[in-house]
């Protein structure tokens, strides 16, 4: 079946960036692209941060999961890619389309130290978008760019919440 993920606000070019950074997201997007894997495959053939990718790709909502036996074992979870193409439709403001570019390209360290900020705002039970952007004194579209990139946070409507292990 084919999907295709239509982008149509500029914030969602965040996790499309993101998820082709490094080498290892490149490769292990490509490898669940091709066929079914598991976590612990993942992790055998690209390590530690192969791993990392596979749950960066799942909150980013680019792969798709299901329950997968081998070998007689118990059943793992496996990751395949959930879209087969991507339509942009990419018309927007040079304002937003710059916050969204800078929060992609944004280095970890400056990321983090920005993403603890939002966190620590959002506390444990989240907050409106608009009164942490107010008052972090950013624009809405960067703030929706730097929780699209985060694994930690998400969004619930027009709330920030903190992610929850599932």
């Amino acid at each position: 079946m084919n999907r295709i993920k239509v982008i149509n606000e500029p914030s969602e070019l965040v996790p499309m960036l993101r998820s082709v950074d490094t080498p290892v997201k490149r490769e292990v997007l490509k490898e669940v692209t091709l066929e079914w894997r598991t976590a612990d495959e993942i992790e055998k053939k690209f390590g530690v941060e192969g791993k990392d990718a596979i749950i960066f790709f799942e909150k980013m909502k680019l792969v798709e999961s299901r329950w997968l036996s081998t070998n007689g074992n118990y059943p793992e979870k496996s990751f395949h890619t959930y879209y087969t193409s991507f339509h942009i439709n990419a018309q927007w403001p040079v304002y937003e389309i710059s916050d969204v570019l800078a929060a992609a390209m944004m280095s970890e360290e400056e990321y983090s130290a920005i993403e603890k900020k939002i966190l620590d705002e959002i506390g444990s039970d989240g907050k409106f978008s608009g009164d942490v952007a107010e008052s972090l004194g950013m624009t809405s579209t960067m703030l929706k760019s730097l929780v699209r990139r985060s694994v930690k946070m998400d969004f619930r409507g027009h709330r920030i919440e903190p992610k929850r292990d599932e």
